[in-house]
């Protein structure tokens, strides 16, 4: 199983987050051996996190071989034809490493924030992916044409978040390349339900992400019905990621506070 880790929001002794700062922590994520660096999405909610287009732009950037992933970019939130224009440059800047992870969304104070109608998201969510993958394929949709250049013709990589959508992580599977699970939002036995949803309709790769890790929080019980976390010592926690793994998924994404390099090592080491 492969190991992620989510983009980090503030620098390593805690200050908020600068530009250098988001440029160390990619280039910290690397070299401490993860294999993937993640971008989230939220608009409106008090907080303040790097837009995920131009983040994995920056990351790929300042790296060479981590896989940049948005876990997940909230569709509906944007104008089709704009986000398939921005989704093209963030690809032709990744070259091929961008994972795009896409969703409805489930957050309504994102949609108030932007003025986008929160009770029609998954209509709007289907209408603009089927719009974008057009003018990815370099279609006329309406009036718009986009041309892609032919290094990002086709567009990235194109996951579907769900962690509790009945319909669309067989969708996931047969009609994109791979589905998203949320650790914050799901439960062991979402998570095995959803894995076994995902293989039998013909999924590849599947990726259980937002998953929240403290190695200095004292060991609990997680009962299955409980969200999923690591928030437990480094041993209980290597075995929770080992029966991710045994349940059949290709990677973990974790989220931590802590970013300096020693912690990202013990983060590291949980999968060997």
């Amino acid at each position: 199983m492969r190991l992620g880790l989510a983009l980090p929001n503030a620098t390593p002794d805690g200050r908020p987050l600068t530009g250098p700062a988001l440029i160390a922590g990619a280039r910290a994520v690397e070299r401490a051996g993860f294999d993937s660096l993640w971008c989230f999405d939220s608009i409106g909610r008090g907080f303040m996190i790097p837009d995920p287009l131009i983040a994995v732009s920056v990351a790929a950037t300042a790296t060479e071989r981590l896989t940049l992933g948005t876990g997940i970019l909230q569709v509906p939130l944007r104008r089709p034809v704009e986000l398939a224009h921005r989704i093209l440059t963030a690809h032709l800047i990744c070259g091929g490493r961008l994972l795009l992870g896409v969703g409805a969304g489930s957050t309504k104070a994102d949609f108030d924030a932007v003025g986008v109608d929160f009770e029609t998201r998954m209509q709007q969510f289907e209408e603009a992916l089927a719009v974008m993958r057009r003018l990815w394929r370099g279609e006329k949709v309406g009036a718009a044409q986009l041309d892609p250049w032919p290094a990002a013709l086709g567009g990235p990589k194109l996951l579907i978040g769900s962690w509790a959508g009945s319909r669309w992580i067989p969708r996931a599977a047969k009609d994109f390349d791979g589905w998203i699970g949320s650790g914050a939002r799901s439960s062991v036995t979402a998570l095995r339900d959803g894995i076994k949803r995902f293989r039998e309709a013909g999924g590849t790769r599947a990726i259980a992400t937002n998953i929240p890790v403290d190695l200095e929080a004292p060991a609990a019980p997680m009962p299955d019905e409980g969200q999923f976390h690591l928030r437990c010592d480094p041993k209980t926690a290597a075995e929770r990621l080992r029966m991710l793994a045994d349940l059949g998924f290709d990677d973990a994404v974790l989220v931590t506070r802590r970013h300096g390099d020693a912690d990202l090592a013990a983060l590291r080491a949980l999968l060997k």
